[in-house]
């Protein structure tokens, strides 16, 4: 894997809309404003908006070529360094048809979203360049009130630092709660925050086991199933796969059909492990937890295969960053997980 180089301050990063529209809505477009001047009073970064990430939900819903354009457009501009999605949504697979993942490859920056971006992170890892699950700007970045400093942690430490060795560790806190977005008014009032009861959970294995990372939102790996651009069984041997789930806090049957699409494909023969995000509002906790348990040590026969549990990674804030195919240790004894090289490019 390619790694892009670590952001500096002064560097210019843009803003795309790869899947929803909503942050050129006149409801929204107040949370997009306060997720780039963070960006910009935060972090030191010069923010430009790509010319169609503007445009609006009906007008992007109906031109995905133009969200395709905005994101390939900004891969060759070589004063661009970096590239945030504003949000997810629920049909970035639509651009697969206008992807160039030769150029992508020929020009490696830094690439960072999740929920529905997940497809965006496999055609990274198709062009084999490194990407970062990580924060969207109306998400993370335009967080009510302030950004949370575990976000700002990671964000400061994965993409700037680039530091050897960095461990994520359990979140202290942590908050689902909703305020309507469409409502100015809680730009500035601080979501309610739960005091983490659970820490990281080993739902089965121990020791330590090592692999690169590979993983998204589960809710949307059945889009692109089957796609050029999921990986073939042979690329999952080693890896650590990472599962999270959205806002739509998808029941525990669906779980279970998501994981038996993944054993009939033989992937959870080939992997040395298993990463499972926080769930929304922790709905389902326990019963996410029996359904992992029972397909991967029963249906799976694989037992042996380390599971954590409960990683700040995804949907509930606050989030760190996962490098998409760069090498971790999951250690089980001391519940933490470290990255193996540096993830990012000096």
């Amino acid at each position: 894997m390619v790694k892009p180089r670590k952001l500096q301050k002064g560097d210019t990063v843009a803003i795309v809309s790869l899947s929803s529209g909503m942050a050129g809505d006149d409801l929204f477009k107040h949370r997009y404003e306060q997720g780039k001047r963070r960006l910009e009073e935060e972090f030191g970064l010069k923010v430009v908006t790509m010319q169609n990430a503007l445009k609006g939900s009906d007008y992007l819903a109906k031109h995905p070529e133009a969200r395709a354009e905005d994101f390939m457009n900004a891969i060759k501009d070589k004063n661009i360094k970096g590239i945030i999605c504003n949000i997810g949504g629920a049909d970035t697979v639509r651009l697969l048809p206008y992807i160039d993942y030769d150029l992508i490859k020929e020009n490696p920056k830094v690439f960072m979203g999740y929920s529905d971006t997940t497809v965006n992170h496999f055609m990274m890892y198709k062009a084999g360049v490194t990407s970062y699950y990580g924060p969207s700007v109306m998400g993370e970045f335009a967080e009510n009130y302030e950004m949370h400093d575990y976000t700002k942690k990671y964000v400061k430490e994965v993409l700037f630092q680039n530091e050897e060795n960095i461990k994520i560790i359990s979140s202290p806190e942590w908050t689902s709660e909703y305020l309507d977005w469409a409502n100015a008014e809680y730009d500035n009032v601080k979501r309610k925050m739960n005091k983490e009861k659970h820490g990281y959970e080993i739902l089965q294995g121990k020791g330590i086991c090592e692999g690169e990372l590979l993983g998204g939102c589960f809710d949307v790996f059945p889009m692109f199933i089957g796609t050029d651009i999921w990986p073939n069984k042979d690329e999952w041997k080693g890896k650590i796969l990472f599962l999270e789930t959205s806002e739509d806090e998808p029941e525990p049957d669906y779980i279970e059909y998501y994981l038996r699409n993944l054993i009939a494909q033989g992937i959870i023969d080939e992997i040395n492990g298993i990463i499972v995000g926080k769930p929304q509002n922790e709905k389902y906790y326990e019963e996410y937890k029996e359904v992992y348990k029972r397909l991967i040590s029963e249906e799976a026969n694989r037992p042996d295969l380390p599971i954590l549990y409960n990683v700040n990674i995804g949907h509930t804030a606050p989030m760190c960053i996962f490098p998409m195919g760069q090498k971790v240790r999951v250690d089980l004894e001391k519940k933490e997980i470290v990255f193996l090289e540096k993830p990012m490019s000096d």
